[in-house]
């Protein structure tokens, strides 16, 4: 007989990191209309009346408000495409992104 010590085969278990998240940011302005922000957010975010509302009185009050959290890519072309619907319309609309904590 033999004395060998037979061990199992483990396979190293692999860890995948999660994406780093970045929030979409509305910066306040003092020249688009009120009803035009929030029908961005409606459009762009899917937000019913009153979340938008709420988050657009929030952005008048404060500079800046958080819209919502998202993947990098998700959220630049997000914040590209609702800063470019005020610019459609004339008006200087900003939203930006920035790395979650």
């Amino acid at each position: 007989m033999s004395d060998s010590v037979t061990r199992p085969k483990t396979k190293p278990k692999v860890r995948t990191e999660r994406p780093k998240l970045h929030k979409v940011i509305l910066v306040n302005d003092d020249f688009t209309p009120r009803e035009f922000v929030v029908r961005v957010l409606k459009a762009e975010f899917r937000m019913s009346e009153d979340q938008a509302h709420n988050i657009m009185i929030t952005a008048h009050r404060r500079g800046v408000c958080v819209v919502a959290v998202f993947m990098r890519d998700v959220a630049e072309t997000k914040a590209t495409r609702a800063t470019d619907a005020g610019k459609a319309a004339g008006y200087p609309l900003l939203f930006t992104t920035e790395p979650e904590e």
